[in-house]
């Protein structure tokens, strides 16, 4: 499992939601985010947003398991992140794939989910702010039942299939780098 990650100090004001950790990234790293293909744009949109300091040399080599082995992490201001299902979904223990509702749905995961949004809702001066990046992570909010107030926004998948699939006309004509500079624009809006 891969918990949620909380900055060390301070209020919290946005909550960050992915689908699941990925195969090489988190689940390697046991960071959300940290050295998932989809997690550049996250750090990206935090740094300049405030929210996140990551060391430069992180960039360089974007991979879970060799960031863990050379002590690169990330530190947080503001902002927690997380994921609709907290661990690396397979089929087979090898090939990853989105989490099923039956996943996501499962007693243990919505006890899981409750018990990150309680506390992260602690530290929250006001209403909490959840940002959920892609259909599987904002579905599990559409049907997980009661929750701890927030306020709940919904980005597309940072991957660039998420990207292009959210795109009018499927990105059709669209570079990809002004669709992950439009996405990380909207992430910092709703951060700030």
């Amino acid at each position: 499992p891969v918990p949620a990650l909380l900055p060390a100090e301070g209020p919290i004001r946005a909550f960050l939601v992915g689908e699941a950790p990925g195969p090489r990234g988190a689940d390697q790293s046991g960071v959300p985010f940290w050295g998932d293909r989809a997690g550049l744009p996250v750090y990206r949109a935090l740094e300049a947003a405030g929210c996140a300091g990551v060391p430069p040399e992180a960039y360089g080599d974007w991979d879970g398991a060799r960031l863990k082995a050379r002590g690169l992490w990330p530190t947080l201001r503001g902002v927690a992140l997380g994921n609709a299902l907290d661990r690396c979904p397979t089929r087979d223990g090898e090939h990853f794939h989105a989490p099923t509702d039956r996943e996501l749905l499962a007693p243990e995961n919505l006890t899981r989910l409750r018990r990150e949004l309680l506390e992260i809702t602690v530290r929250c001066p006001g209403t909490l702010r959840v940002v959920t990046l892609g259909r599987r992570a904002a579905w599990l909010f559409a049907h997980a039942g009661e929750l701890p107030p927030h306020s709940l926004h919904a980005l597309p998948h940072p991957s660039a299939q998420g990207l292009l699939q959210a795109a009018p006309d499927k990105g059709r004509g669209l570079k990809l780098a002004d669709l992950q500079a439009a996405w990380e624009g909207r992430l910092r809006e709703l951060l700030g």
